[in-house]
């Protein structure tokens, strides 16, 4: 991290890693993870093994249970994590495109 304007600390896109959870309940936490997305792919299936993370913020510390997420985003993406489980070249299809789907002439 590095201080930017205004004193205010800003991470540097190309080491840092956005980690977005998924709770059960329905809501969402992101953090900024000051770990190269390439530093974090070595040490994601080891932590989400672990029962709680905690991550230490400015102003607090937050404990998080991985029995409570259902889903976990990663950014930058970090296409080097393969094996069973794991699909490449996947593409998220949004609910609009869904809905489109065999509605509209893709050729015309």
């Amino acid at each position: 991290m590095r201080a930017g304007s205004f004193g205010k600390l800003t991470h540097d896109k190309e080491n840092t890693t956005q980690v977005t959870f998924h709770y059960v309940e329905g809501h969402t936490e992101t953090f900024t993870i000051p770990m190269p997305a390439q530093e974090f792919q070595e040490e994601v299936l080891h932590l989400l093994n672990q029962p709680w993370l905690t991550f230490h913020l400015v102003d607090q510390t937050v404990f998080i249970c991985t029995a409570r997420l259902v889903k976990v985003e990663v950014k930058p993406a970090i296409p080097e994590l393969q094996g069973q489980g794991v699909f490449s070249n996947s593409l998220r299809v949004s609910t609009m495109q869904r809905a489109a789907a065999g509605r509209l002439p893709m050729d015309t």
